[in-house]
């Protein structure tokens, strides 16, 4: 019990992976694309699903210029893993000072 406490946000994450291809299998059209989209996987420049990447992606794993997610990558992102590139340009700077 005590590893499942380290590790809960991955053990989501591969729920919601595994809840996401059955649906897709079953129910299918769970992918979108296009300038306004959402659904399991999206794509285009707003976005909003499990898996999300555009300009403004909102979603569990989101990849865009300004992401929001648990897992997110972009140059504005906000999440609890998140990667900000224009947060780590800026700590590089301050270091050369």
């Amino acid at each position: 019990m005590a590893n499942l406490k380290k590790y809960w946000i991955l053990a989501l994450a591969v729920i919601l992976i595994i809840v996401g291809i059955v649906l897709n299998s079953v129910y299918g059209n769970m992918f979108s694309a296009g300038q306004f989209s959402s659904n399991y996987f999206a794509a285009g420049d707003f976005s909003i699903g499990i898996f999300a990447a555009g300009t403004f992606a909102i979603g569990l794993f989101s990849i865009g210029i300004f992401s929001i997610g648990l897992f997110s990558i972009g140059i504005f992102s906000i999440g609890l893993f998140s990667v900000g590139l224009f947060v780590i340009a800026r700590y590089k700077e301050t270091l050369k000072k």
